[in-house]
């Protein structure tokens, strides 16, 4: 169905921490690249020598700034060739797919989205497989698929356990890669998009960083020594059991005043059409609290408050050099910001430093992008224990 890339030769330990150095740092001269893998100007040579004939790394013309006397000759800065591979990264929601192709540096260069009118595991693996196959006509070097699921995701093939896909021990890899002949990797959809910017955004660079999503549910990734941390509860509806305010509201869908009942999309349509009878959409919602409506206003104005007691705690606790908000809520911050600064600062030491908070107005794609760097982690470098 589909063509496939050249295969890039299996990559040792030692090839792998370059190409990795590269892919995100670079392009980076030998001298930099030798200083920051502690490696000496043989060890290089030995392990860049197979990356760059197997068509990975390429030597770049750069620019005066770059360029580097190597045994009485310039030499030029390494770099990957972002453009020798393409990848596609899916998301899977309740009623849609979103599909994203990616170059090897994750650059989004094509989206493509469908509606997902069933869960049947068969169906859906269908509808990614001519995803894909309408993909490769314009993207003819795809190298590898990755798919982000809301879920308990196992061994980054097998979604255990999904409650709004209703699936139980699904072996969505497998199911997909026989439709597209593509290697394919599945995982947790909060894991991808934390590894994206731990790799390629925000937290690039960092070693403590923080994702926190707010939207349809609530998501947290923590980053330490640069690589992310795996727990349990990334996979089961984080925030259900993180009680904000012990009065606050009851909702259907987590622990009365947990993080959950008061931050979720779905909680605050909830608790406005409990109230008002009127079912509004969120976006409904946070334009009639910024004009000054009650009901909105005090549902949003609680939400704030949530959020800025999350921020605070999460601050105090991992002590993180940033923390970035991301989600499809995060229009809660244009509404009520200076709420949320207050609060945070309020819940932390007067001495305290300022919380480098982040904000990231966010969509599926980039969800879908996140799931396209596990492929490349994976696929590419092996890095299968990203």
């Amino acid at each position: 169905m589909t063509t496939r890339t050249a295969s890039w030769l299996p990559l040792s330990p030692g090839e792998r921490a370059v190409a990795l150095e590269v892919l995100v740092q670079g392009p980076l001269s030998r001298t930099e690249l030798a200083r920051r893998l502690n490696l000496s100007p043989g060890s290089l040579t030995r392990l860049t020598k197979p990356l760059i004939e197997s068509g990975l790394l390429i030597e770049t013309a750069g620019d005066a700034a770059f360029l580097e006397v190597r045994q009485g000759r310039p030499s030029q800065p390494l770099d990957i060739v972002a453009e020798s591979s393409s990848f596609i990264g899916f998301k899977i929601t309740e009623d849609m797919v979103y599909g994203v192709v990616t170059t090897l540096r994750s650059e989004i260069v094509h989206r493509y989205d469908r509606p997902l009118t069933t869960h049947d595991p068969d169906e859906v693996a269908g509808v990614l497989g001519e995803m894909t196959a309408e993909l490769a006509r314009t993207h003819p070097r795809l190298a590898g698929i990755g798919i982000g699921v809301g879920g308990l995701v196992q061994d980054r093939a097998v979604v255990g356990e999904s409650a709004f896909l209703q699936w139980r021990d699904v072996p969505l890899a497998e199911l997909v890669e026989e439709r597209t002949g593509l290697p394919v990797v599945v995982e947790n959809d909060v894991a991808a998009l934390v590894e994206a910017e731990t790799w390629f955004g925000a937290g690039r660079g960092l070693d403590r960083f923080v994702v926190l999503t707010i939207g349809a549910g609530i998501g947290y990734g923590l980053v330490l020594g640069g690589k992310r941390v795996p727990f349990a509860e990334e996979d089961r509806g984080f925030g259900r059991h993180w009680i904000v305010d012990p009065h606050g509201p009851l909702t259907p869908d987590g622990e009365r005043g947990s993080a959950v009942s008061l931050l979720t999309i779905s909680s605050i349509r909830y608790q406005i059409r409990a109230a008002t009878g009127r079912d509004l959409t969120y976006e409904d919602i946070l334009a009639l609290a910024a004009a000054g409506e009650p009901m909105a206003s005090r549902v949003i104005d609680e939400a704030a408050r949530a959020l800025g007691i999350l921020v605070a705690q999460i601050a105090n606790f991992a002590m993180p050099q940033k923390i970035l908000l991301a989600g499809e809520g995060v229009g809660l911050i244009d509404v009520a910001g200076t709420t949320v600064t207050e609060t945070i600062r309020t819940h932390r030491h007067p001495l305290a430093s300022p919380v480098d908070l982040e904000t990231k107005v966010s969509d599926f794609h980039d969800w879908a992008r996140g799931a396209a760097v596990l492929a490349i982690q994976v696929l590419v470098l092996g890095a299968a224990q990203v």
